[in-house]
């Protein structure tokens, strides 16, 4: 049996340390010199393939506006907005990676869901629509441009969700659910006000037929 001089040993350790800063940087040219593409595919396994979701509870992102995309990942990341997921998710990218993936997913065509709706409920929708939503989510919730998101033809399951999570503060005035912004929060009070859960509904119902 060969016993290794400390020559030897020192030899061996440096080597193996060079391949393993090798490694490590070789990881962090190809993290940092991944294509749009490449870092968009990170996002099929929820959002499905090329941000065209499956539903019901995770959102198509595909078509949104590149502000909108990338507000919404810094807010996940910083805990502005709350998730159990998402956070953890956004924590691994730099803002110029969201910008990537932003506009990468922002030439798409956004894809809608073909979902059941009832048509009654949807022709009320739409007119509480015109009359609380249109302003920030114009064309019935498809204009992509107004860096609000789009509403129509998005999984029913998530917009209620997600839609219940700015009920409940505007309700509460604080707690762990995603705050709206000043005019929404104005506009969401109003509409509850007047309309309530039936109006909630008939809004859902609405974007669902949007197909």
């Amino acid at each position: 049996m060969k016993i290794k001089t400390l020559s030897q040993t020192v030899l061996a350790a440096g080597l193996a340390l060079g391949i393993s800063s090798a490694v490590m940087a070789a990881e962090k040219k190809l993290m940092s010199g991944a294509s749009a593409s490449m870092l968009s595919n990170t996002c099929a396994g929820c959002h499905g393939t090329d941000g065209a979701s499956k539903g019901p509870g995770t959102p198509s992102i595909s078509g949104l506006s590149v502000e909108y995309f990338v507000e919404t990942m810094q807010g996940f990341k910083s805990g502005e907005i709350p998730s159990t997921i998402m956070t953890r998710i956004a924590k691994g990218y730099t803002d110029d990676e969201f910008k990537a993936m932003a506009t990468h997913f922002g030439k798409m065509k956004f894809a809608h869901a073909k979902q059941a709706f009832d048509k009654k409920l949807a022709k009320k929708g739409a007119k509480i629509h015109d009359k609380y939503c249109e302003k920030c989510h114009a064309d019935g919730g498809n204009n992509k441009e107004d860096d609000s998101g789009v509403l129509a033809g998005q999984w029913t399951p998530y917009l209620k969700w997600t839609l219940n999570d700015y009920i409940n503060f505007v309700k509460d005035g604080e707690g762990d659910k995603r705050e709206p912004t000043k005019k929404m929060k104005k506009r969401l009070k109003k509409m509850l006000s007047k309309k309530g859960q039936a109006g909630v509904d008939a809004l859902l119902n609405y974007y669902a037929s949007q197909q």
